[in-house]
């Protein structure tokens, strides 16, 4: 299995903790204003806001946070103007990247990200450096419990295009962006469900095997996820899991 997924794991444990989990809130409402600005505020007809209520779900956040940022989309309460921009890059071992962010200070958000990347001994890349590499997928987590096999016949039944096994943390069912909560709710009959996010997903991975490259590529993903300014950090390395746990 991909290192980064076994990563992300590890992410979302540490963001269910202290500060972290603060951070995490303000994304998640980031996201949440934004998808309501773009597509209304009835989750029913706005995919994205759906995405990202299940994301404020999984995340234990209250619901009048979700009330508020939607009406902050809608116009209802005073909010920021956020723009989205993606930037491309390159980290440790030639590793792809892409950032995603949510911004009202492009420059800010430019000078932030170029910074990061320098000092993680990666750098800037043009826009179509890196995302050609890259498919929009929608991931949806399976809790653990289940076997592979039982996975695999539901997630073929519902529809889905593939099964990744996380080990103990259960497994991602991979499918079209546009069929993500489709899939989601034909699974749900049959299994327990965690998050549900749409995703860039690598078609080529790097391997990182050298404790020093890993250990700077974690690193980095960390400072970047950590701005203030960033939503999501896409990456195509792997790293064996007793190297990750070692490194964790």
């Amino acid at each position: 299995m991909s290192g980064h997924n076994r990563w992300s794991k590890i992410k979302r444990k540490k963001e269910a903790q202290g500060a972290a989990k603060g951070k995490l809130f303000s994304k998640v409402s980031k996201e949440i204003t934004v998808a309501t600005r773009f597509g209304g505020g009835d989750p029913a007809g706005n995919p994205r806001l759906r995405a990202a209520m299940d994301a404020a779900k999984e995340a234990n956040m209250p619901q009048e946070n979700i009330a508020r940022a939607v009406k902050k989309g809608t116009g209802e309460l005073e909010g920021v103007s956020y723009e989205e921009v993606a930037y491309e890059g390159y980290g440790p071992g030639g590793v792809a990247l892409i950032v995603e962010c949510l911004t009202d200070n492009r420059n800010r958000t430019a000078g932030d990200v170029r910074t990061a990347l320098s000092k993680g001994g990666g750098h800037l890349a043009a826009e179509g450096a890196v995302s050609w590499n890259f498919e929009r997928r929608g991931v949806i987590e399976v809790k653990p419990g289940p076997t592979e096999d039982e996975v695999t016949e539901a997630a073929i039944e519902a529809g889905a295009e593939e099964v990744v096994s996380l080990g103990a943390d259960g497994f991602e069912v991979r499918t079209h962006a546009n069929e993500l909560h489709g899939v989601a709710a034909a699974l749900e009959r049959r299994l327990e469900l965690g998050g549900r996010r749409l995703a860039f997903v690598p078609k080529d991975t790097v391997r990182l095997s050298e404790p020093d490259k890993a250990r700077s590529m974690l690193k980095l993903m960390d400072v970047l996820e950590d701005l203030e300014d960033v939503q999501h950090v896409h990456a195509n390395f792997e790293i064996d899991d007793k190297l990750l746990e070692q490194l964790a």
